[in-house]
Parts: C-alpha cells; structure tokens; sequence
C-alpha cells in the first residue's frame, strides 16, 4: 500500500491551513480552493473520495470532537429551532430539491433526483463551526448552527436510503420509510443513551490518562459502528454519548482532560484539513465521469440547483422562526422578539461539505436488472458543485454580512464578569474548605506552605478581576497580562538553566523532563489561554 499520497494530502493541507490563518479567508475555503488548483498539476496523484472510509472513519470522529465542545445546556435551550433545522429542513430540502431537479433534468426520474436531494440537503458540521467560530457570530445562532449540523447528517442519511431503495426498485414505501426513519433516529439515540454511562464509568476508572485517551479516541468508532450494525443511526449514537461525556468532563481528572484537549485538537485540525482539501481534488474525477453532459447544459443544471439550494433554505428558515411565536403564547412570553437579521444569517449559513459528497459516492453503478443507475455521474457532478458554491459564495460572503447586518457580538464584558462571580464564589468555597483542612491537625503545614496556598488561591480569585481593570497605555496589557506574560519569561529563564544543566551533564535527561513538566504545568496555569 502506497502511503505516499496520504502523507502528501495530510502534510499539504496543514500547510494551506497554516497560511489561511495569515489571511482573513477561512481556512475551509482556502483548502477548497488549493485542491481545485492542485488537482490538475502534473504529477499530482488522483484522489477519489472513497465513502466506505470517510463516513465510518472520518464523519465519527468530526461529530465526536464537535459535540464535546457544544453545550448540552445551551442546545437543550435552543431544541426547537435545532430540532426544526436538522430534521424538518433537511426532509424539506429532500423534496424541494429533488422535484426541482426532477422538472430541471429532462429524463431524470423522480425516485433519482429526490436521491440527489437527500445527498445536498444536509450542512456541513466542520464548515458551519469553522465559519462561525471565525466570524464571531451571537452565540445563540452558533449554538443553533452548531446544533443542527450534528443532527442533520442521520436525517440526510436516512433520507437517502429511502429514496435509493425507490431508486433501484426496491419497493420502498411511504410507511416504510417513516419505519426506517424512526428506527434510525431512536435506535441511535438509544444506543447513545446505553453506550454513554458504561464509557464514562471507565473514564473515571481508569487510572492513567494514557489509557483515557486511547479510550476517547477510540469511543466515537465504536459508538458508530455499534448503531450502524443494527441500521440504526450512528450519527445520533456519536452525538448522544459525546454529548454526554463533554457534559460530565470536569469528572476526569486534569491530567486526563489536558491530554485530551490536545490531541483532539490535532485529530480535529488533520481530518478538517484534509477533508476540505479532498473536495477541491475530486475535480478531475468529477468531470471525467460527466461524459454527454461536458459543455454548457450540465453548468445551466448546476446554477439552478445551487439557487434552488439557497432558496428553500430561506423558505424553510423564515417561517420556522416566526410561525412558532405567531401559534404560541407560551413562545411569545418566554422568547425575545427575533429580528429578520438573525433567520438571514442562519439561512445564508447553509454551506454544503463533505457528507453530501460521501454519500454521493456511495450511489451504485446499477439497480435491480442490472441496468446503469439513472444519471449517476450527473448527480455526482451537482452534488459537487452545490458543495463547491456553498462553501465559496456563502463562506466568503458570510464574514462581510455579519459585519454589515451590525449583529451583536459576544458581550466579553459581561462573560468577563460572570467568569469573575464564578470565580468568587469558588474561591470562597475553597478558601472555608483550607481552613477546616488545616484545623485538622494530621494536616499540619508549616506557615509558609499554608501561605502559598491561600496566595495561590487569592491570585486566581483576582486576576478575572483584573481583566476588567485598566489597561496599560504603553503596552494595551491589562495587570493580569503583564503577571502572565512576566510569569511566562520568569519560566523560559530557569528552563534554559535546565537545558544547559542537562548538556554540562550535570543532569540526565530524564530528569530534565521531569523538571520541564513542572514547569509546562506552572507555565499552563499561569498564561492559560483565555479565548
């Protein structure tokens, strides 16, 4: 097996991804644009998206990483617009798009183009989170954004068998559908739900944070395969149980949540990288399979299903957000009057990504009698160019319409003092919990050692505090920036007396891990990342 081509996509897309972070282009749209241009360079190996690794072995992992950092609270808050969008617009979208392409496409049967509207209905979940973390959307919309694009890939999923089983004659009826569609929605959830508590019991029982981690990185696989098995949904199953362990984090222990933190991060940043540089690569293969429709007819169909893409999700969105409030006093009392800019910035938020394209691929060559699957390379190529649009168009105009529309942003000052009384409150708690602990006396400290912790205690109490206090003229630090930033300094000096300790081999060098750990440790709670 030939891993050249796979270290050269990995390596080539952090490099893209890099550079994207020195430009105000998203990164998702830069890698987009580097594969279109890269996929005709000589010499370039072809790659082609292969569905039978990107949703069982990509897709979990996106999911897994995305629903432990959304907000179990905050989407349980926001269940009704989330539930409206990842399932109501996603079957909406199914049938809006699949009868326009049906009417668009002379020749294409209804029970074909209603496949090609499940394969574009879905958003994409990295595309909508990267988009939004960059334009610093309201976090009501991004928790609404973020919640629909963890949901609406089992409904799209699901859509899609239906609509191939008509496709290939197999007889799919309405009430089978429905049958299909409930058990893979509540068998997923139900697998989540049974998955979630066992997991988390060996999370917290588990003693090495080594073999924690292997076990999260190993969770959303099995949580998908398990569900897949039984034709239920392995979507929900991943978002379920993820969910529930990001809920209940803060009952692993902190070796075990920094280690995690950090190669979720780096799992995250090589799949999202790469997965949107495979969509700029599938260009040749696209257009090598489209044969008869090469020229202007198949860009006509492609435009007019990019519009119509666009527009159902307006059509979808407005009335899903008003109509609610308009049948509902109960809404209407315990809801804020929602303006038209926040339903406009969700609608235009719809960007197409690498499920729908996945889910193209996995169109059979032929149905039942063994006869050619009904314009299959014609879906595949208006799959990838509503994929192409959205993310290009919407995502590069997103940014300029949020600033434009005037949406507030986060109130950092408000966040900053809620962290503050948080912060308080705890202190005090802990502080009444040292002093039962030293009246004790199997708990005898020196006065020294006891008056480091109650200083350690007291600096963390006030340097949220300070963050609202004045800012430095000269430098535009606050006092807790200088403390971090001379704190960080202080640290990088003894470190360089441990290195040169270590090469006069005065120490070996595991020592010096030892002692470097300690310091990355002080260094990680001084200058802790605040964003």
């Amino acid at each position: 097996m030939d891993v050249m081509p796979l270290l050269l996509l990995v390596a080539g897309s952090a490099a893209v991804a890099a550079a994207a972070r020195r430009t105000p282009v998203p990164a998702p749209l830069l890698l987009v644009a580097a594969g279109l241009a890269i996929s005709y360079v000589p010499g370039v190996p072809e790659y082609t998206l292969d569905p039978h690794v990107v949703l069982p072995l990509v897709l979990p992992p996106l999911l897994y990483t995305a629903a432990t950092d959304s907000s179990y609270l905050d989407l349980r808050a926001q269940l009704r617009p989330v539930a409206l969008l990842s399932v109501g617009y996603v079957l909406f979208a199914t049938f809006a798009v699949g009868w326009a392409a049906y009417m668009i496409v002379p020749g294409l049967p209804l029970t074909a183009a209603l496949v090609l509207g499940a394969v574009v209905a879905p958003p994409d979940a990295v595309a909508a989170t990267a988009v939004a973390r960059r334009v610093g959307l309201p976090s009501r919309i991004t928790t609404i954004l973020q919640g629909e694009s963890l949901v609406n890939d089992a409904t799209a999923i699901t859509a899609y068998r239906v609509a191939l089983a008509a496709a290939v004659g197999e007889g799919a009826t309405w009430a089978g559908g429905i049958g299909e569609f409930l058990l893979a929605a509540v068998g997923g959830i139900g697998f989540g739900l049974v998955l979630m508590v066992p997991l988390h019991w060996l999370r917290t029982h588990l003693r090495e944070a080594l073999l924690q981690n292997t076990l999260s990185l190993l969770i959303p696989f099995v949580a998908y395969a398990a569900a897949e098995q039984v034709h239920a949904s392995g979507v929900l199953a991943v978002v379920t149980v993820a969910l529930y362990l990001g809920h209940r984090a803060w009952e692993v222990d902190f070796a075990t949540r920094l280690q995690e933190e950090a190669v979720w991060k780096m799992v995250a940043f090589v799949l999202e990288t790469a997965v949107f540089a495979l969509i700029g690569l599938q260009l040749p293969v696209i257009l090598r399979g489209l044969g008869e429709y090469e020229g202007g007819r198949a860009a006509w169909y492609a435009v007019c299903l990019f519009l119509v893409v666009v527009a159902s999700r307006f059509l979808w969105v407005y009335p899903a957000t008003f109509l609610p409030r308009w049948l509902s006093s109960r809404i209407r009392e315990r809801e804020a009057d929602p303006t038209w800019k926040g339903p406009f910035v969700i609608a235009w938020a719809g960007m197409r990504g690498v499920v729908s394209l996945a889910i193209a691929f996995s169109i059979p060559l032929t149905v039942h009698g063994g006869a050619p699957f009904p314009e299959r390379n014609l879906i595949l190529f208006l799959t990838f160019t509503t994929v192409i649009g959205t993310l290009v168009l919407q995502g590069l105009t997103l940014p300029p319409l949020v600033r434009l529309l005037k949406l507030p942003g986060r109130d950092t000052q408000a966040e900053t003092l809620a962290e503050a009384n948080a912060q308080a409150q705890a202190s005090r708690a802990a502080e009444r919990r040292l002093d039962e602990l030293l009246s004790d006396e199997d708990n005898a400290l020196p006065g020294p050692l006891a008056d480091r912790l109650r200083t350690v205690l007291e600096r963390r109490r006030n340097a949220v505090w300070e963050r609202l206090g004045q800012v430095n003229p000269l430098t535009g630090e606050t006092v807790d920036d200088t403390y971090r930033r001379l704190s960080r300094q202080m640290i990088s000096a003894e470190r360089a007396v441990f290195v040169k300790l270590r090469d006069a081999r005065h120490i070996d060098d595991e020592m010096l891990r030892t002692l470097l750990r300690r310091l990355d440790l002080e260094e990680a709670a001084a200058y802790r990342e605040t964003v």
